[in-house]
């Protein structure tokens, strides 16, 4: 083919391209965010001759295209496809699917993330621990990746070597409570990275105990008829996955108390246990105690005993909360990935605390950077 020609087809196949794109983002619009990946997507930069010229207009305007690709979702599924069964890839951007579970990848062991969590945790107890009396208890929770690994043949940590690690930097009086063989995959959701409640009444069973608290363990299961699509199922983007689905644990405790959140004055607003509206929108697991909050409490008025919790927490914390509310008058739940430590002296009375807690699962420890100092 004469070469001239050669380079006009393949400028018009160009101009063709950039041409049904352009249309395509007429048409359809850019959107703000993702519900499928669960982010927000990058927008048209801006242009002037400034960002052009030092190049950050065509760098954002990148970004900006991949992710308002048109067909992105139907794209990534496609991808997916190919990695696994064409390519023989067990696991893609950093997850892996396993039995019906969708799984993330923990590998390497990232011993700076461990310090820096430690780090946190140990300035938590020096602030607030050491103004009562209160007994002092840390547990960590496995992801799931620790029971499907081996088995999937992916690579993973060594989660005894992880959690030994994080146990030794903690301070010595501070009890344990090993949790570990209590779990397995199937606690956990197929198409999220979090636990199901209905699965973990013998952990919050075995966290109570520890801290000398027996709980009754009677409960009525109310399974939501909305199907759950989880973090995972939107992020690995592989079809034919079923959703799971999300219940939720009541007694007429648990409907007897009377839940607060710090709102975004300053001040604690009445919430619920279980925000029910929630399992409706883009993360179900959110209805658990109103997601991701930095400051929570849980009062009992019919508790037979007057003693507080404090529980430094992530998500997780969330869904097991609610199990423990028998066994104390006040449970406060903290987040430090959304209200820096000190902040916490202005809305939690921690010489009156008598038990505390650190919950936390590998996955926010070996991100730890999300925790704020």
């Amino acid at each position: 083919m004469n070469s001239k020609i050669k380079n006009y087809l393949l400028s018009g196949i160009f101009l063709l391209i950039v041409a049904f794109f352009t249309t395509s983002y007429f048409i359809k619009g850019t959107s703000d965010f993702s519900d499928a990946e669960r982010r927000a997507l990058k927008q048209f930069p801006e242009l002037s001759v400034k960002t052009l010229e030092n190049g950050k207009f065509m760098t954002e305007f990148e970004t900006f295209s991949l992710d308002q690709f048109p067909m992105r979702d139907t794209m990534r599924s496609i991808k997916s496809v190919f990695e696994r069964f064409v390519f023989a890839n067990k696991e893609s951007n950093d997850l892996y699917y396993h039995k019906g579970h969708i799984a993330s990848l923990l590998y390497p062991l990232d011993k700076t993330m461990l310090d820096y969590a430690l780090e946190r945790f140990n300035g938590l107890y020096d602030r607030y621990a050491k103004q009562g009396d209160a007994k002092v208890y840390f547990s960590m929770i496995p992801d799931k990746s620790a029971y499907l690994a081996d088995e999937a043949g992916v690579l993973s940590v060594d989660y005894k070597e992880f959690i030994d690690y994080m146990i030794a930097g903690m301070p010595q009086d501070i009890e344990y409570i090993d949790i570990s063989d209590l779990l397995s995959a199937d606690d956990f959701y197929y198409t999220d990275q979090h636990w199901r409640q209905e699965s973990i009444t013998d952990v919050a069973n075995a966290i109570s105990d520890a801290m000398g608290n027996p709980l009754s363990d009677e409960y009525t299961k109310v399974t939501l008829e909305t199907p759950f699509y989880g973090t995972y199922y939107h992020q690995a983007a592989i079809p034919g996955v079923s959703p799971d689905s999300i219940s939720y644990l009541t007694n007429d405790t648990i409907e007897g108390c009377k839940v607060s959140l710090l709102d975004g004055y300053g001040k604690m607003a009445g919430s619920e246990m279980y925000v029910l509206s929630y399992a409706e929108g883009r993360d179900p697991y959110e209805m658990y105690l109103s997601g991701a909050q930095p400051l929570i409490t849980i009062e009992n008025p019919n508790a037979n005993t007057d003693k507080q919790l404090v529980v430094f927490r992530d998500s997780f914390g969330s869904s097991i909360m609610p199990l423990l509310a028998e066994s104390y008058a006040k449970i406060t739940l903290c987040d430090i990935r959304y209200i820096a430590p000190a902040d916490l002296a202005n809305y939690v009375d921690f010489e009156n605390c008598d038990d505390m807690l650190f919950l936390y699962s590998t996955l926010i420890v070996d991100a730890a950077t999300a925790l704020r100092k």
